[in-house]
């Protein structure tokens, strides 16, 4: 019989990886707590270490970021559309 594989919800492993970041407890006394490995323990509180700045960007300045890009996209769509427009009304002659 093969191992049975457990997915485990992203709030009980920030719950499990800030357990461990607060080094009241050792790994191992959490594995056995959370009945997980000491493996698993480590990689999420390694995890929440380094990703954890990630949750504290500044929103503002990531949409702003996007919306410029957004912007650019648009300018290039309305100057291919543009010259097509320019190009229908030359072979159909129709003055400008």
């Amino acid at each position: 019989m093969g191992k049975k594989y457990r997915n485990h919800t992203p709030d009980f492993k920030l719950k499990v990886a800030l357990e461990a970041a607060r080094n009241d407890k050792t790994i191992n006394q959490i594995a056995s707590e959370y009945s997980i490995s000491g493996v698993q323990v480590i990689k999420w509180k390694k995890r929440l270490l380094a990703e954890g700045a990630s949750l504290f960007k500044n929103k503002r300045t990531m949409k702003h970021v996007e919306a410029h890009e957004d912007v650019e996209l648009l300018q290039k769509q309305i100057g291919k559309q543009s010259i097509q427009i320019e190009w229908l009304k030359k072979k159909l002659g129709i003055a400008s």
